[in-house]
């Protein structure tokens, strides 16, 4: 683990040994829902001793649909975000979309995140690697592995050591996307940790309904070869009742087979490392 996350983790009790994690609601929806996550989260993280960062974006500015829902309100929903992060005492991640958003949302999250279409956006990167933040970069779906290294080196060149990059799949057809896991050692050739989000790889986009699709169903599948080529994280959005959610609902993993989930998960890790090692 690297020094800048060992650093972010020093509060919870985790093992080094198991993967980190990015877990909560696709969008702020509301102070309820997004306590509701954290709590049940923290509980599961703590038994399983892994170490977890609260996910909920305060606006998604990237619908299929003009009508879709995309937020409370920017610094409402960020500070709900921080006061979940401090209420269960952990770090808590959140996208920007434009580099005008970057210190406003450094100043309540611990992790900024750049969303996949925008990853190749020179002035997002430097303004988000100019706040001394923790940036996690999704690769674009348009994007091999090898090809975040340019996004890598934008932000450290702008004197921030501190990245972290996402996998998250890549376009295949018009509404289907398909995860390559060669692009995880690829990335980690950077020297970064490297996630695999888990939801969004799954999503189906540009349906003629204007709502993106998904296939919960593969979320276990997705998360268990992640494990096996060592990921070092992994990232899950997830609501207590997805066919109401805001945003994502389709691809979310539902709160309550989350815990079987990372059970699972964390059985796997223990093998890769006594396999490594």
């Amino acid at each position: 683990m690297t020094p800048y996350l060992k650093e972010l983790f020093s509060g919870q009790k985790n093992s080094h040994h198991n993967f980190f994690l990015l877990a909560g609601p696709c969008v702020i929806e509301g102070e309820e829902l997004v306590f509701e996550v954290a709590e049940k989260l923290t509980t599961i993280c703590q038994r399983l001793e892994i170490p977890l960062i609260l996910k909920s974006s305060y606006r998604k500015a990237n619908r299929t649909s003009g009508t879709s829902f995309t937020g409370l309100g920017d610094e409402k929903a960020l500070m709900i975000l921080e006061k979940a992060g401090k209420h269960f005492k952990v770090p808590t991640v959140t996208d920007i979309h434009a580099h005008e958003e970057a210190a406003m949302a450094a100043a309540y999250a611990s992790v900024l995140q750049i969303p996949a279409f925008l990853c190749r956006q020179t002035d997002l990167l430097i303004a988000a690697a100019k706040t001394g933040k923790i940036i996690n970069v999704k690769k674009g779906q348009f994007l091999s592995g090898a090809s975040m290294k340019f996004a890598v080196d934008k932000i450290k060149n702008e004197g921030n050591e501190k990245v972290m990059l996402t996998e998250r799949g890549n376009s295949f057809g018009y509404t289907d996307l398909v995860v390559d896991y060669r692009n995880i050692p690829e990335m980690q050739q950077n020297n970064v940790p490297v996630i695999m989000d888990c939801t969004h790889s799954l999503q189906q986009p540009n349906q003629s309904s204007g709502i993106t699709g998904g296939n919960p169903e593969m979320i276990e599948t997705i998360a268990k070869a992640a494990i096996a080529v060592g990921a070092d994280g992994l990232f899950i959005e997830t609501h207590p009742n997805p066919a109401v959610a805001k945003s994502d609902g389709a691809n979310m993993l539902r709160l309550d087979l989350i815990e079987g989930l990372l059970e699972k998960l964390v059985k796997i890790r223990s093998v890769v490392n006594n396999y490594n090692h």
